[in-house]
């Protein structure tokens, strides 16, 4: 068995889509980043690339590159796995948080998680998305970035 942790946090600006768990959501700004800066996805595959030894997202899929450029992150997710999985043949499960002010992220959760488990053919049962405030303090406080993290356990 091999645990993975990852982390990932994009500024929030006006004038892009909002992506999480590839779920489009309607929001006033979305996430800067080089493919459609889904947060909670590059969050689960730097888990599940770092429980198979094999380094980050930014390794496998730079942001240099523009074969990425606006890439669906879910896409990056199935060819994480893809690389992770000739070492480990089972994910076992997969715990998230967001961290968000704004918006309510609630209602989309199980949509995520289901996204996730469907890219990855697993169970929705065995993928968790949850989300929280940073009680309006920082950054995220603030409603200038979103985070995420995720752990991983690989058998």
């Amino acid at each position: 068995m091999r645990v993975g942790i990852g982390y990932d946090i994009h500024q929030m600006v006006t004038g892009r889509r909002l992506v999480l768990g590839g779920v489009e959501i309607p929001y006033e700004k979305g996430l800067l980043g080089h493919s459609d800066a889904d947060v909670l996805v590059h969050a689960v595959c730097d888990a599940i690339l770092g429980a198979s030894g094999l380094g980050d997202i930014g390794r496998h899929f730079p942001d240099t590159d523009p074969a990425y450029m606006g890439i669906s992150s879910m896409r990056l997710l199935k060819w994480s796995w893809q690389k992770a999985s000739a070492r480990y043949n089972t994910i076992s499960n997969i715990d998230t948080t967001i961290f968000a002010q704004q918006p309510r992220l609630c209602g989309y959760a199980d949509k995520m998680a289901a996204n996730m488990a469907e890219c990855l053919c697993l169970e929705q049962s065995r993928v968790n998305v949850k989300a929280t405030t940073t009680e309006k303090l920082g950054i995220i406080g603030l409603g200038s970035a979103m985070a995420a993290m995720c752990v991983v356990l690989l058998e």
